[in-house]
């Protein structure tokens, strides 16, 4: 148990980042996602869904292959970043994304969602140099 500080300090700088990369998400997003999941909307759960797995796996990985918290820290930055610019990209490609999510529509939340984990994956996959 002697390294439970460690732990802590490690895990709280993650959960800090994933937290601080859904809400800059949440208010990039010109959709309300919380609200339409509130209301049945499935295509926005896929969404926000993907998004917080896709936020969460490089942030892994930046755990894993860390020097040192700060080290952890900064890349985990990093990592978030990369992460809100692969929404931004999906936006400007589909123009009708929020107008698809507000509706509804399965397939554009599924999208944005696998979009998400994909680039999650390959940022997790470049934070293991």
């Amino acid at each position: 148990m002697q390294g439970i500080g460690l732990y802590l300090a490690y895990m709280g700088v993650a959960a800090g980042l994933w937290a601080a990369g859904y809400l800059i998400y949440i208010g990039l997003t010109p959709h309300k996602e919380i609200q339409l999941i509130r209301k049945g909307n499935a295509a926005a759960a896929w969404s926000l869904g993907g998004t917080l797995v896709g936020l969460a796996l490089p942030l892994a990985s930046a755990l894993a292959y860390s020097a040192s918290l700060l080290d952890m820290a900064l890349w985990g930055a990093v990592a978030v970043a990369i992460q809100l610019l692969a929404f931004l990209l999906v936006s400007l490609v589909m123009r009708d994304l929020r107008a698809g999510i507000e509706a509804d529509r399965t397939g554009y939340g599924i999208l944005l969602g696998a979009v998400s984990i994909a680039f999650g994956l390959l940022n997790a996959g470049a934070l293991t140099y």
